[in-house]
């Protein structure tokens, strides 16, 4: 299974327990391929560098480097026009159509409100974890 993780997602899956932590234990342990893009591994790092001051015991770089290793990364690509209400989002929606993957987790409701297009289902953290991750 490959699947896209939001930067929400996966920064509160390294700060942060519940399902986010339990999704990015589950892709460590290899249950599940992780696809990002070039647009999605900077925003990581931007977001993660943000939350990393505010909790300086937690060391993201370790997790950076094993996604930069371990993901599946796909060139940056824009869409022709906006699919998102928040544009920022689009990123998401252009990966997952680039590298042909059909699983978005986020709780961003602009991503939730896309869910469906080209075949790309968007959903949240805890229903992941209680249908993928039994």
């Amino acid at each position: 299974m490959r699947v896209i993780l939001d930067t929400n997602v996966f920064v509160s899956g390294v700060f942060f327990s519940g399902p986010p932590y339990q999704i990015l234990e589950a892709w460590r342990d290899g249950r599940f391929h992780l696809v990002i893009s070039q647009d999605i591994l900077d925003e990581y790092r931007r977001v993660g560098e943000i939350l990393s001051s505010q909790f300086p015991a937690i060391d993201l770089w370790p997790i950076i480097e094993l996604v930069t290793t371990e993901a599946e990364i796909y060139p940056s690509h824009t869409l022709p026009e906006a699919v998102c209400d928040d544009p920022d989002d689009d990123k998401f929606i252009v990966c997952a159509i680039t590298a042909k993957c059909k699983m978005i987790v986020s709780g961003d409701k602009h991503l939730l409100k896309v869910s469906g297009l080209n075949g790309i289902d968007v959903i949240k953290p805890r229903e992941f974890v209680d249908k993928y991750l039994p």
